[in-house]
């Protein structure tokens, strides 16, 4: 199951509407003191304009976070001590689910990068959100599995 307060799913929520028609990607790192989303860039478009033939999908239907910016993230988390909770992107007029392209960059070697990290997937319909999804890795199923959502009251 993951936790997040009301203001962080607020917060990814409002980032997913934002970013309509086009996906959006961010982290949230997590402590005793509560949780910090980090919207980060999805450089999709950029990597599809530079090279359309590795990259076919533009960001209306992939995303790629930019590897400077996740990096500094993770680097100033391991500083202050704050866990890497969950990752989280959006699939515009497409429902909230865990594709096999989003498993393939969670797993680039057949295991994921970030096993203790929660993947989040929020669907947005027509600029208005719709279902959200979580999943999580199951070290037995050898995949990802779709997990609760538990949203609580801000502190």
């Amino acid at each position: 199951m993951l936790v997040l307060s009301e203001t962080v799913f607020g917060i990814i929520a409002e980032h997913a509407r934002e970013t309509y028609p086009e996906e959006c990607c961010g982290v949230i790192l997590g402590s005793h003191g509560g949780d910090e989303v980090h919207r980060l860039d999805n450089i999709q478009n950029r990597l599809h304009a530079t090279d359309p033939e590795t990259f076919p999908r533009d960001a209306r239907t992939a995303y790629t976070m930019d590897p400077k910016e996740l990096d500094a993230v993770l680097e100033q988390a391991e500083r202050r001590g704050r866990a890497f909770k969950a990752l989280y992107h959006s699939h515009p007029d497409h429902d909230a689910y865990f594709s096999a392209e989003d498993k393939a960059c969670a797993t680039p070697f057949g295991e994921p990068t970030y096993p203790d990290t929660a993947q989040i997937v929020i669907s947005v319909m027509g600029g208005g959100l719709g279902r959200v999804a979580v999943y999580a890795w199951n070290t037995d199923a050898g995949d990802f599995v779709e997990t609760t959502l538990q949203r609580v009251p801000s502190r």
